[in-house]
């Protein structure tokens, strides 16, 4: 059998194959009102089309446990009920057509408040459908960012029991797998570099005290979160300083304190929280971090960035590197990836019964 489509078991959930959908946010939630941040009819076609296409897991994009944690006014949340029933409608979907539903809860932190990034990204000022801001520490992602408030002790708390309540509402919601954002420079990556948390308090300097909130936020979503059903941690893996930042030395030593914790999964992406940094892109240029930490942990991981190739995927898992592979630009391009994929490789995959003909 093609490694691309052995079934995988996490905890009582199995994901019948390892194509799977990253977060892709999409930035298209109304911004205000009764209906803000709740998906509606462009997110449900967008998630549906790769599902009939036959990926195995879904993960629904950066979703905000706050107002204030979306990265744009337009990002969906999940802080209210109303949400809950609208992603019940994608939820339902997903599970028809075999793919495991999964959501990402996330804070922006310090990027929060922008605009949609087809209209340039910037920020946007409160009268102007933004927010101000949070951090660590008062230091802004870039020049054109404006600082950041930097929370407090007791704010801290109260991110931890947003994340915990956005759990138990996606639970509410029928997803099935719950990954917790810790990457790409938004407030739980903010807080654990060193480039972007300068605190003195028990929340900074030392790494125990930069990963402290990141294991708070974990293991209160654990604790609402069914022992049944799978948890994961979405990581950059190295912020790409030559020095004064989150490194791969940090990942490894971090993945066996997330699986102490109750972490079934390790999402191990790169970057997003320096600034200007040169990151050298190309052809599965990410793997090698997930593949540093299969070897030295015992923690699953996933494998994601311009994975976009048959053969090049197959490889990846066929080669121990990574539990599974994240596709993302190529699934925006071929919501049915995992369907000729399957073809290409004589694998098993579900085909819709109206889409046959198409096999």
């Amino acid at each position: 059998m093609s490694a691309l489509f052995e079934p995988f078991t996490l905890r009582d959930v199995t994901i019948p194959n390892r194509v799977w959908m990253p977060p892709m946010c999409q930035y298209s939630a109304a911004p205000d009102g009764a209906a803000a941040g709740a998906p509606n009819d462009w997110h449900f076609a967008h998630y549906a089309a790769r599902a009939a296409g036959g990926t195995g897991l879904i993960i629904v994009e950066a979703t905000g446990v706050s107002p204030e944690g979306r990265i744009t006014p337009y990002d969906l949340g999940i802080w209210n009920d109303t949400q809950v029933e609208a992603f019940r409608r994608i939820t339902r979907f997903l599970v028809s057509q075999g793919t495991v539903p999964g959501i990402q809860l996330a804070h922006a932190g310090r990027k929060a408040s922008t605009d949609q990034p087809w209209k340039g990204g910037a920020p946007l000022a409160p009268d102007a459908l933004g927010w101000q801001p949070l951090g660590p520490s008062a230091l802004p992602y870039d020049e054109r960012h404006p600082v950041p408030a930097e929370l407090t002790a007791a704010q801290i708390g109260e991110v931890v029991g947003q994340f915990a309540d956005a759990a138990r509402r996606a639970l509410a919601a029928g997803f099935e797998v719950a990954e917790i954002h810790g990457a790409h420079g938004y407030l739980i990556g903010n807080f654990l570099s060193p480039h972007s948390n300068h605190r003195t308090d028990e929340y900074g300097g030392s790494y125990e005290n930069r990963t402290r909130f990141a294991l708070e936020v974990v293991d209160a979503v654990r604790e609402v979160w069914p022992d049944d059903k799978p948890l994961f941690f979405r990581i950059s893996a190295t912020d790409w300083l030559e020095e004064g930042g989150w490194t791969p030395d940090d990942t490894v030593r971090f993945a066996h304190d997330l699986r102490a914790h109750g972490i079934d999964l390790l999402d191990v992406s790169t970057g997003g929280n320096a600034a200007g940094v040169r990151i050298p892109v190309g052809p599965g240029y990410q793997v090698p971090f997930a593949a540093r930490v299969k070897a030295e942990t015992s923690l699953p991981v996933a494998a994601v960035g311009l994975i976009t190739e048959v053969e090049q995927a197959e490889k990846i898992l066929s080669n121990g590197e990574a539990d599974a592979v994240l596709l993302g630009r190529e699934l925006l391009r071929n919501p049915s990836w995992a369907r000729l994929a399957a073809r290409e490789l004589g694998g098993d995959v579900h085909v819709p019964d109206q889409y046959h003909r198409s096999v």
